[in-house]
C-alpha cells in the first residue's frame, strides 16, 4: 500500500541515506560518542561488517529511509557470543512515530533465532526517551558507569540495560549468522513488526 512504513533487510544503496540520519547524532549530541561523522567508505565497511552476521534493518515508507536500528556482538571473546548490543537511529523528522519501538522489537524477534540469549542497550545519560524505550521492553539496568565519556565539554555516564530473551540452557548452539537464519522466518517477524506502525 503506497505510504505505508515496512521494515526490511539492509542493502548497499541504502548506506549512504542511513549516514545522513547518523550524522546529527555525532555532530549535534552525545548519543553517540564519536567526535566527527565517519566517511562513507568507513560507514559502509561497518554497515557491511555488521550485516554479513546480524539484523542491520531499515524502516522506510515510500522509498524513504526514516530510521534503522542493528545488532552486534556485545564483547568478543568466544563465550559473550550468545550476547547482542542494539542501536537504533530515527531521523529527527520521524521520532515520537513508534519506528524505534518497531526496530526494537523485530530485533528481539530476529536474535533468538540467531541463538542469542541476551540483548543489552547502552544509552548516555540522562536520556529519557530511550530510557523509557528500554524499559518499556523490560530491560533491567544492569549498571551505572559514571564519566566513561567525555564530549562537548561535558563528562558522560552511560546506563546498560539488559533483556533476557532466550533459556540459559546447559549446552547452547553456537550463534548462528542472520544469513543461516530461514528468509521466510525473518520476513514473518519484519512483515509482523511493520503492521504494528
Amino acid at each position: 500500500m503506497p505510504g505505508c512504513k515496512t521494515l526490511r533487510l539492509v542493502q548497499e544503496q541504502d548506506i549512504p541515506a542511513i549516514l545522513e540520519i547518523y550524522r546529527p547524532y555525532v555532530q549535534e549530541t552525545n548519543i553517540s560518542f564519536e567526535y566527527e561523522v565517519p566517511s562513507l567508505e568507513e560507514f559502509s565497511q561497518r554497515v557491511r561488517s555488521i550485516a554479513a552476521d546480524y539484523p542491520y534493518l531499515i524502516c522506510e515508507e515510500a522509498g524513504t529511509i526514516l530510521a534503522y536500528a542493528y545488532a552486534h556482538r556485545q564483547m568478543e571473546r568466544a563465550a559473550y557470543q550468545w550476547n547482542a548490543e542494539l542501536s537504533v537511529y530515527v531521523d529527527r523528522a520521524h521520532r515520537r512515530q513508534g519506528l524505534g519501538r518497531a526496530l526494537y522489537q523485530a530485533l528481539m524477534e530476529l536474535l533468538p533465532l540467531q541463538n542469542v540469549r541476551t540483548v543489552y542497550g547502552i544509552v548516555t545519560s540522562p536520556n529519557p526517551g530511550s530510557e523509557g524505550l528500554h524499559q518499556s521492553f523490560g530491560f533491567h539496568q544492569a549498571g551505572l558507569h559514571h564519566n566513561t565519556g567525555y564530549k562537548g565539554g561535558t563528562w558522560l555516564d552511560t546506563i546498560w540495560f539488559e533483556k533476557q530473551i532466550g533459556d540459559y540452557d546447559p549446552s547452547p548452539a553456537p550463534l548462528r549468522s542472520i544469513r543461516e537464519v530461514d528468509s521466510a522466518a525473518i520476513e514473518a517477524v519484519l512483515r509482523r513488526c511493520s503492521e504494528a506502525l
